[in-house]
């Protein structure tokens, strides 16, 4: 019996598999939370130890029922652009900023004023969540942490860091965040020391890995913090959604994956290099050879649903499915609001972390349900958006994968599925970051081919869910009302975010 363990660590709490890879099903899993602060509107930090202390927990707890078996392979996936500014041992010298923290949006437009070859591979720019932004903020802003900080790393590089006591970074987090030229295989200094952090490429953890290569064996302190006997490999992860597509067996072109989560993420390879304006990429090599990984995404999407939940109504659990049962009863268009999803700005297809969200249509006759199914459909409207420039811009669409958030949420799913008009497969009660993350842990362990084999090796059975293609039309005429509002509130929206930015707290 293989068995692997698939690490999560999402926004607000790690989730730990165990994973038989002979019977291709999860034996074990279990979560611990950590909590998120906002200094100042749009930030968000985290602490490091926090991730580290709820893995223990989490970890223990997913074994519980298992007794202390034997484990072949480990591999994390976490979110990404969440940036640590630490020493070389690992301790940190502030809280983590979190990959929502949209504070160097400055530093992120200076980027876009920068004609370096390398940028082609992320769209001409650096979004204001990217650790490169995120470290320009850190030098200009916080300069003794910059200057005392050793290394400047990822959530991903701290975690494996912990787990094995050696500095790594990933090709995937490097490819696609910290502007590594994974076709030359190196960093470009010229382009650091142009947007004033020269000795960025010093301070960032390498050697450079390709997802699924053996990092190092877990050290005999991890594995007595995991509750694990002996010192499995530890195999090399990346990003959470993107490790998604080892779960989902969306490796080739034509196929997409959409992660429903705090934010979602589509993502989607070529065969070769082509410009995709609007989204983050093409990034050769990012996760196998010879394909091109793009990403786009909503950055605020399940987060708006429980902010609307939670802060706004300040509903519990069982408060928030009588309020969705009651939105689902609303149809299509049927309240009268229109919602915009930019609460932490836009990531495809407009890269504006300026932009801002906003409901419009609103009356004294209004209730709960009405904004809560508004919110909806703003957020699955911005999905349809995203699939809208993918068929302008000519990219093949043949099947469609979905998981996380939607599966938890059926009118989430279903608002979705209908506005982008087609069928989406899903997958049951499947976490595919962390079934990818088990893939990578078989690669890293040796027990597969290659990464393409163990995708195929761990691939869930899904269900096919199809759109109402009346609700779909319906969705098609909000989806102008969507565009159109975007357009006439965008100078509005970056005027107020500028007034938020000059006067924090006010």
């Amino acid at each position: 019996m293989a068995l692997l363990l698939g690490l999560d660590f999402g926004t607000g709490g790690v989730r730990v598999g165990v994973f038989d890879l002979e019977a291709r099903r999860m034996l074990g899993e279990a979560e611990a939370e950590y909590a998120t602060r906002h200094p100042q509107p749009g930030w968000a930090e985290q602490n490091p130890a926090d991730w580290w202390e709820a893995l223990g927990r989490a970890s223990r707890a997913a074994l519980r029922d298992l007794g202390t078996p034997e484990i072949a392979g480990i591999c994390a996936a976490t979110t990404a652009s969440t940036v640590v500014a630490c020493r070389r041992d690992g301790a940190p010298l502030r809280p983590a900023l979190l990959w929502m923290d949209c504070r160097a949006a400055a530093e992120s437009d200076l980027t876009a004023a920068r004609d370096h070859p390398v940028l082609r591979f992320s769209g001409g720019s650096d979004a204001a969540e990217w650790l490169v932004p995120k470290a320009m903020w850190l030098a200009r802003h916080e300069g003794d942490v910059y200057a005392g900080a050793d290394v400047i790393c990822e959530c991903l590089d701290w975690i494996n860091f912990r787990l094995t006591g050696r500095w790594v970074g990933s090709r995937m987090n490097a490819t696609c965040k910290w502007n590594y030229d994974s076709a030359a295989g190196c960093f470009h200094d010229d382009l650091f020391a142009s947007l004033g952090v020269p000795d960025l490429a010093a301070k960032l953890p390498q050697p450079i890995l390709p997802v699924g290569a053996p990092v190092e064996r877990l050290s005999a302190e991890a594995a007595a913090h995991l509750g694990l006997r002996g010192r499995p490999a530890v195999a090399q992860g990346g990003i959470d959604a993107h490790v998604g597509i080892l779960g989902a067996d969306t490796i080739e072109p034509g196929d997409l994956l959409m992660i429903g989560g705090t934010s979602v993420v589509h993502l989607f390879q070529l065969a070769e290099e082509r410009a995709v304006p609007g989204f983050w990429g093409p990034y050769p090599h990012a996760l196998v050879d010879d394909r091109w990984l793009v990403e786009a995404g909503q950055v605020s999407a399940g987060s708006v649903l429980s902010w609307f939940s939670r802060e706004i109504f300040a509903l519990d659990g069982a408060g928030h499915d009588e309020l969705c049962e009651a939105a689902a009863r609303i149809p299509v268009g049927g309240s009268g609001l229109l919602a915009l999803d930019y609460f932490m700005g836009n990531r495809t297809p407009y890269r504006d972390p300026h932009l801002r969200g906003a409901v419009l249509g609103l009356s004294l006759g209004h209730d709960r349900a009405s904004l809560y199914h508004a919110a909806v459909e703003g957020v699955a409207l911005a999905s349809a958006n995203v699939l809208r420039r993918m068929d302008e811009l000519g990219v093949p669409c043949r099947r469609i994968v979905t998981s996380g958030g939607y599966s938890r949420n059926p009118l989430w799913l279903k608002a979705t599925v209908d506005a982008i008009g087609r069928p989406v497969e899903l997958p049951s009660k499947a976490n595919l970051t962390i079934i990818g993350a088990a893939a990578s842990a078989a690669a890293g362990a040796g027990l597969v081919r290659d990464l393409r084999a163990a995708a195929k090796a761990v691939v869930p059975p899904a269900t096919i869910v199809e759109p109402d293609m009346a609700a779909h039309r319906r969705y098609g005429e909000l989806l102008g009302d969507y565009l159109e509002a975007t357009e006439l509130l965008g100078p509005l929206s970056r005027r107020l975010a500028a007034r938020q930015r000059e006067r924090p707290g006010a």
